[in-house]
């Protein structure tokens, strides 16, 4: 059990290392383009339960039907209970912030055009799952470290709707959709 928590620890140690070391340089961006074509969504669904409200996005922007991908976060989860959304949790942390958990790394493999960072807490393997997926914008909560994200909009994480109306607002006079 000791030494259990001490690997723990000192994984979260490097995972904290990783982290800084990672904002200490510029994110990786995907090639420069125009429109709003993919949508990831990284979600705490400890704070925020409803991740099915995304996949709005797709006729808000008008979308092709599979152009948002979800992934959540749980501080603990059952792995034989079924979940609607892919979820990771800190249980899937491993050496030098490697992410080790199958839906994470499907995830972070595809490059999209918009990144949604709706967490409201800094959480360790929140950040790490943002600072490797590849995204042209990254869009976030004003309470997480300023370097994730590219706009940063200041609303509730309970009030999806004003979130949605707030990013398609500033899409808009971004030039990213009509």
């Amino acid at each position: 059990m000791f030494l259990k928590a001490l690997k723990q620890k000192l994984k979260l140690k490097s995972a904290r290392k990783h982290v800084k070391q990672l904002l200490s340089g510029p994110l990786e961006n995907v090639k420069k383009g125009h429109g709003i074509a993919s949508v990831g969504c990284i979600v705490d669904l400890d704070k925020f339960e409803d991740a099915s409200l995304f996949y709005q996005l797709v006729d808000e922007f008008k979308l092709r039907p599979n152009s948002v991908k979800i992934i959540g976060y749980k501080n603990f989860y059952d792995k034989n209970s079924p979940y609607a959304t892919p979820i990771f949790s800190d249980k899937d942390l491993g050496w030098n912030g490697a992410i080790e958990n199958g839906y994470a790394l499907e995830f972070f493999s595809r490059e999209y055009d918009l990144l949604l960072n709706y967490y409201s807490e800094e959480q360790l393997l929140l950040q790490l799952m943002t600072l490797k997926t590849k995204a042209r914008i990254r869009v976030g909560f004003g309470s997480v470290d300023h370097k994730l994200n590219d706009l940063i909009l200041q609303t509730p994480i309970s009030n999806f709707g004003l979130f949605k109306e707030e990013l398609k607002k500033y899409l808009k006079i971004f030039k990213e959709i009509e």
